[in-house]
């Protein structure tokens, strides 16, 4: 188990966060960002499933301690409207990032539909991140355009999906190419969210622990010393 921490952002403030430690002395990091309802206790069980497979796992808080229901959309949607998305990449991601770093290992970005709309937005602009991996996010090309990621990246993204749907994932791969990335981008007959298990009504277990394995290899591939 992990625990809620602040750590230093790079303009010389203060952010808070979730962190949950493997325990081994240099191991890598993966900075994990939160999807639409905030820094919930679901995220929270990420970071720790994903220590126990030997990584430093930090998830900044980007809403300042706000947590959403799952039932209030309205809210989800107002508190994700609201965020400075560019903000919260250079001051929360890249200071968690740098946190981890610490530690001497390499750093790893991954998140969770607002969250995988952040990773492409850190792979383009943390210098510290060595590989990222994103779920159902895409940012709009004019933050964050796909072709400047310059570190490895794994795409997942699902079929039945009213924000990233077919057009855009196929236009985030055609960004990718033309930009030489090394990438590799997977599509599961699924709906968005699927890897969150709170939610039975999206959550569908026979894609999800596919794609948590595809993970964990790129992460094993990407941030061993």
């Amino acid at each position: 188990m992990g625990q809620d921490i602040t750590f230093a952002r790079p303009d010389g403030g203060e952010a808070g966060g979730y962190l949950a430690e493997c325990g081994n002395a240099g191991a890598s990091g993966v900075v994990l960002i939160q999807e639409w309802w905030g820094l919930i206790g679901q995220i929270k069980g990420m970071c720790d499933r994903l220590s126990a497979h030997g990584y430093n796992v930090m998830a900044p808080d980007l809403y300042g301690g706000t947590a959403i229901e799952y039932h209030d959309m309205a809210g989800a949607e107002r508190e994700m409207t609201n965020l400075d998305f560019l903000g919260a990449t250079d001051q929360l991601v890249r200071g968690a990032a740098q946190h981890l770093a610490k530690g001497g290992g390499k750093v790893g970005l991954t998140g969770y539909c607002l969250g995988g709309a952040v990773t492409i937005l850190g792979a383009v602009r943390v210098p510290e991140i060595a590989a990222a991996a994103c779920f159902y996010g895409i940012p709009p090309v004019e933050a964050a355009n796909p072709k400047d990621i310059k570190i490895p990246f794994q795409g997942h993204f699902a079929t039945i999906d009213d924000w990233c749907n077919a057009e855009t994932v196929g236009a985030l791969e055609a960004a990718l190419k033309e930009g030489g990335v090394d990438y590799e981008l997977f599509r599961y007959e699924g709906e968005h969210a699927f890897m969150n298990e709170e939610r039975p009504d999206v959550y569908d277990a026979a894609i999800a622990e596919p794609a948590m394995a595809r993970t964990l290899e790129f992460w094993r591939k990407h941030l061993a010393a």
